[in-house]
């Protein structure tokens, strides 16, 4: 029997002159068979749930590409764009695909699920290889990742729980932990077997468009990258080598020319966001913790052994995040958990017959992987129609089709509802005040739009308060939700059929001279519109 990529080549015993015309025949390895099974599934799981979350400011971004390819507006605003981080390669290739086939942004973002697991499971695959070439190490290792997290839902970019791909499959972060495995596995080889030095300028070529896809999730490929190169055999003698690679990737994430990667280092926008994810730590990663023997063990059989080199340095980067304050390096857990999932996953895999010591890491494993199941992850691919004990579901928000409908491509909107200021930049629209941080806008400036918003809305603004902050920004519409005072200059359009949320259509005009507006830099040169 011999191996073969993914699968198993056997060659059946022939006799006579059928030997002559004997053929192998290939059979998928345990890995093909549940991975495929594994990206169906999903693929449906996450094509079942509305647009929610991130999922508007993603789909929002491909629609400002696919407007101008060169020069895309704000994500969310009718603003600038230039020096935003969303503008990545992935970006930007996905806008390129909505310019050639006419298709929405939300229907690219649809349709980027799946291409996404499927980068994330061969990713993995080829990760858990250099690492093991027990057959079902990939399989062990696959439900690991996506059941032994915790108890309380981890629901962010990069966190790839059953549950949280419901949500997030399409977006960046995945993509980019997907080319990471792609690029531990790279790494890995270049470890056991040291090649020309193209090799690894190539590994820098990932490792730069890694550090453009996802700023974030790269600092976790880089340290999984240099804990492979860490664990080579004489990890000095190739140094110019690796070297090579970090200049490469270097060199790749500054000649990007829609944003300075590099000026992000530091940045505070979103560090209060991410701060939840150190109080909230234990109940939502304990369950990994499972794998902690699995990797004693590995570092016990060798110290520089790369997963846990990989976990050490992990750690130390998410305490950092903790000490310092900047809690946007707490967004790496997803990752840090990998090394502690895969060892376990690993340990499990090896042939029986087992000792006690490994059967009884196996049972805890399989109650670890219940718990997680049953407790948090089943709603993600049990419908509630099939589901007889009542498992929470993934967030199902309400649309915003009706809404708009009745709208202008590039039209403004004043809203402070949660789930519009997230939603209807999906679609073309744009708000007053963007809901997130981004880098092309002074966070002075957003804050000042917020304050804005809140002015109009406040039931002691004058209707000359109003109108003047309804000239300033070009708004068109109002989106109120029911319990908000529709103005008496507004004219009521639409009503959500789900919500009750009211749409209103206000005239706007665009800012007179001497208007003595505060927002310094704004532009209110609208890009043109389509029926």
């Amino acid at each position: 029997m011999a191996t073969r990529g993914a699968g198993l080549l056997t060659r059946r015993e022939v006799h006579g002159a059928t030997a002559l015309h004997g053929r192998g025949r290939w059979r998928p390895s345990p890995y093909v068979v549940f991975g495929g099974l594994f990206w169906v599934v999903m693929s449906l799981a996450f094509w079942r749930v509305p647009m929610c979350c991130d999922f508007g400011q993603h789909a929002a971004v491909i629609e400002r590409l696919k407007a101008d390819l060169l020069h895309p507006r704000h994500p969310m605003a009718d603003l600038p764009g230039a020096g935003s981080p969303y503008y990545s390669p992935y970006a930007v290739a996905q806008g390129v695909f909505a310019r050639v086939t006419g298709l929405a942004g939300w229907e690219v973002v649809k349709l980027a699920g799946p291409l996404n697991l499927l980068v994330l499971l061969t990713g993995l695959g080829r990760f858990v290889k250099v690492l093991t070439p027990r057959q079902w190490a990939p399989v062990l290792a696959l439900f690991a990742m996506v059941l032994l997290w915790g108890t309380r839902m981890a629901w962010w970019s990069g966190y790839l729980g059953l549950m949280s791909m419901t949500g997030n499959l399409a977006y960046p972060s995945t993509f980019a932990i997907g080319l990471a495995f792609w690029a531990f596995g790279w790494a890995g080889a270049l470890a056991k077997s040291p090649r020309g030095v193209m090799a690894y300028v190539g590994l820098g070529a990932l490792c730069g468009v890694i550090l453009l896809v996802h700023p974030i999730s790269s600092v976790a490929a880089v340290i999984g990258v240099v804990a492979f190169a860490a664990s080579a055999r004489r990890p000095f003698a190739g140094l110019w080598k690796w070297a090579a690679t970090g200049v490469t990737a270097a060199v790749i994430a500054a000649s990007w020319p829609y944003f300075s990667v590099f000026s992000l280092v530091g940045d505070e926008s979103v560090d209060w966001i991410h701060r939840q994810l150190y109080t909230e730590m234990p109940q939502r990663f304990w369950l990994a913790l499972i794998g902690l023997p699995a990797l004693a063990l590995r570092f016990r059989g060798n110290r520089r052994d790369p997963l846990v080199l990989m976990f050490v340095l992990d750690c130390a980067v998410v305490a950092y995040g903790w000490l310092s304050g900047h809690y946007t390096y707490g967004r790496i857990m997803g990752l840090t958990l990998v090394p502690l999932q895969f060892a376990l996953a690993i340990e499990l895999a090896a042939p029986r017959p087992w000792r006690r010591w490994r059967m009884a890491l196996g049972g805890v494993a399989a109650t670890g992987a219940a718990v997680g199941f049953f407790t948090l992850q089943a709603g993600a691919v049990v419908p509630r129609a099939l589901d007889p004990v009542g498992f929470d579901q993934p967030p199902r928000w309400p649309g915003y089709g009706w809404a708009v409908s009745q709208m202008r491509q590039g039209d403004v909107v004043l809203t402070d509802g949660y789930y519009p200021t997230r939603s209807l930049p999906a679609y073309g629209a744009n708000l007053v005040a963007p809901a997130w941080p981004d880098a092309s806008l002074a966070e002075d400036t957003r804050n000042h739009r917020l304050q804005k918003v809140r002015d109009y809305l406040s039931e002691e603004a004058t209707r000359a308060e109003r109108t003047r902050i309804v000239r300033r920004y070009d708004v068109r519409w109002l989106l109120l939700s029911p319990d908000q005072k529709v103005p008496d200059e507004a004219v009521v359009v639409a009503w959500g059929p789900r919500t009750g949320e009211v749409l209103a259509r206000v005239s706007g005009g665009k800012t007179d001279a001497g208007d003595g507006g505060t927002d310094t830099g704004d532009s209110n040169t609208k890009q043109p519109k389509t029926p």
